[in-house]
């Protein structure tokens, strides 16, 4: 979720590594241990990782060094940002609100890569959690996110990326954006997990991956960003910000329900995901070509 990037006291340090090992990147936070080959070793993330490797229904793969998610990369340290050179990036996308550009500041990108911009509207949610956890007041905080609240406002925020024309329109220009790149593409919001993973979603299933295998890409943000959403969740409690920081737990997770009312939305209005493909996102038969010859070897 957008505000949970920035947290009001000076962040935790990343209780996350990422090394490479024998090929792939074993990333370990806490207890968990797992083995993701497509995740990225780049100083300054967590959820950075390229969306190649994945079977399409007809037996191809997506390509790997083609189009890559992340978070946001305005916090990158020098290693950082020489990691990213090495990806050979053609384009950026941001996904985030300019106000969330304001606070948060402009990629640290490599010199001769450039973001582009094509906001998805948060609902509001930067400032609110903003307010929520500035309060310092508990009985506000439960108020405002307990009892299923938090969840429901995640759900609206899903819901919101299909029934707001912007958002529609941002989509398609960033699909379109991928379709048309000579070279490497990397998308990317605040936190890398919502607007980043319905982008994402939308990519992989429209060039053929089945969509329990996409929701699985998707799902995959919750395990990279436990051990920093954590840390942020003690820092909380120490500084006094939060009684009871658990409340962000839901506003900090992807889950299958978010997604769902996001997927299940799109067929509402549009009648089937290839409806909302052409009809909601304006995407023609030539530009969904190119994005499956650009992606899919």
């Amino acid at each position: 979720m957008t505000a949970l990037a920035v947290p009001l006291t000076p962040a935790a340090a990343h209780a996350a590594t990422a090394t490479a090992t024998h090929g792939r990147l074993t990333y370990t936070h806490g207890t968990f241990t797992a083995s993701h080959q497509r995740v990225l070793a780049v100083a300054g993330t967590v959820n950075a990782r390229d969306t190649g490797g994945y079977r399409t229904y007809d037996g191809k793969t997506t390509r790997s060094g083609v189009l890559y998610r992340s978070e946001a990369l305005s916090a990158l340290p020098p290693d950082g940002v020489t990691a990213v050179g090495r990806l050979g990036l053609s384009r950026v996308i941001d996904l985030r609100t300019p106000t969330e550009i304001q606070y948060d500041g402009t990629d640290r990108l490599p010199t001769g890569v450039a973001a582009t911009p094509h906001p998805l509207d948060d609902t509001g949610l930067y400032f609110l959690m903003r307010q929520v956890v500035g309060s310092k007041d508990p009985a506000y905080q439960q108020a405002t996110l307990g009892d299923g609240k938090a969840e429901e406002r995640m759900r609206t925020l899903y819901r919101g990326f299909v029934t707001s024309a912007a958002n529609r329109a941002a989509l398609g220009a960033a699909v379109r954006d991928i379709a048309n790149s000579t070279g490497p593409v990397l998308f990317h919001c605040s936190a890398g997990k919502d607007r980043t993973g319905v982008l994402a979603d939308i990519v992989l299933r429209a060039v053929g991956v089945p969509a329990a295998v996409s929701e699985q890409d998707y799902l995959l943000s919750s395990e990279l960003r436990a051990a920093s959403d954590k840390a942020l969740r003690d820092q909380l409690k120490a500084t006094g910000y939060m009684q009871n920081p658990d409340l962000l737990i839901p506003l900090q997770e992807v889950r299958t329900d978010y997604l769902s009312a996001f997927r299940d939305q799109a067929v509402q209005d549009y009648g089937s995901f290839g409806g909302f493909l052409t009809d909601g996102l304006g995407l023609d038969a030539l530009t969904l070509a190119r994005l499956r010859a650009h992606t899919v070897g």
